[in-house]
């Protein structure tokens, strides 16, 4: 049996997550919180196997609670569960010693192979969000560094033609590298190689 604590301030997704794994055999809800600093106080007392935890919450927030049931409580696996999906939010949760990440917009089934998977030893992370972070993690060995350097100016908010100019390069040459960039990293349009670049732009 998987031993759960839920922490989220608001009570309504709590009461339907639980509702939810009443159909799970081998998931019992231990405890719930709606602030980081009750949460803490049921991880000492209830010892659970998995937090589900947001990371916005009153008190204290999920990336310090993470922290401090970490240090702890080291076997006890921690989930954040938030409607961030920002890299640095993951970031910051997996430092802290999250094991998994799910967004509040997935499904409660992602929510339930998410816990299983972490109490398998596995690190777990929404689709979208494992396919963005391990993109962003893996981007500067498969980018050259010409190609770098165009997507730290573009973030930058440059032009084709302003970055031929800055990098003594013909524009087209400038829209080849775009087009390689996006290919080897899996984005759809300028407007997802932007929002990377903008991202990135000082990681390079």
């Amino acid at each position: 049996m998987i031993n759960l604590v839920i922490a989220e301030d608001h009570q309504s997704l709590i009461d339907g997550i639980k509702i939810f794994l009443e159909y799970e055999d081998d998931i019992c809800v231990v405890g719930e919180a709606n602030d980081g600093e009750r949460l803490l106080e049921i991880v000492h007392l209830k010892k659970p196997d998995v937090v589900l935890t947001d990371i916005r919450m009153p008190k204290v927030d999920g990336i310090t609670a993470t922290r401090l049931i970490k240090k702890e409580f080291p076997n006890c696996h921690v989930i954040a569960f938030s409607m961030f999906e920002q890299d640095e939010a993951i970031t910051q949760m997996e430092e802290a010693g999250a094991s998994g990440y799910v967004v509040k917009n997935s499904s409660l089934k992602t929510v339930v192979n998410a816990i299983k998977g972490v109490m398998e030893g596995e690190k777990f992370f929404d689709d979208s969000l494992r396919k963005e972070h391990d993109r962003k993690g893996n981007s500067d060995a498969i980018l050259s560094k010409r190609e770098m350097e165009i997507v730290k100016l573009i973030g930058q908010g440059k032009t084709s033609l302003e970055i031929a100019d800055l990098l003594f390069i013909g524009k087209t040459t400038v829209d080849t590298h775009r087009k390689n960039i996006l290919k080897k990293l899996n984005l759809q349009g300028k407007s997802e190689l932007l929002r990377y670049a903008m991202e990135r732009k000082y990681d390079f």
